[in-house]
């Protein structure tokens, strides 16, 4: 089940109890700030995440998922990936 726009898990997040975070499928601006460019990108593309997106993965998810202060080494790539691939099978009904 996808849980964010970049692969992120909510459900592994230690910010969502304490800032009372519905996640970003959910909200309309993130609470660390005025918005987040992946969740718009997506949104706006009318894409589940970036995992459904044809330029996936794009050089703004890429330097997202390895940023050194919030990234994932990649993570949320796979993530993702594996995301997409459980929307696709569900949407073909396998």
């Amino acid at each position: 089940m996808i849980e964010t726009r970049c692969g992120m898990k909510c459900s592994e997040c230690k910010y969502k109890e304490i800032m009372k975070c519905p996640g970003c499928l959910n909200i309309k601006k993130p609470y660390w700030g005025k918005s987040c460019p992946i969740k718009n990108c997506c949104e706006r593309q009318h894409k589940e995440n970036c995992g459904l997106c044809p330029k996936f993965p794009c050089k703004e998810l890429h330097e997202f998922a390895y940023d050194p202060l919030t990234g994932s080494e990649g993570t949320r790539i796979e993530q993702c990936q594996d995301w997409a691939a459980e929307y696709r099978s569900a949407k073909d009904g396998k």
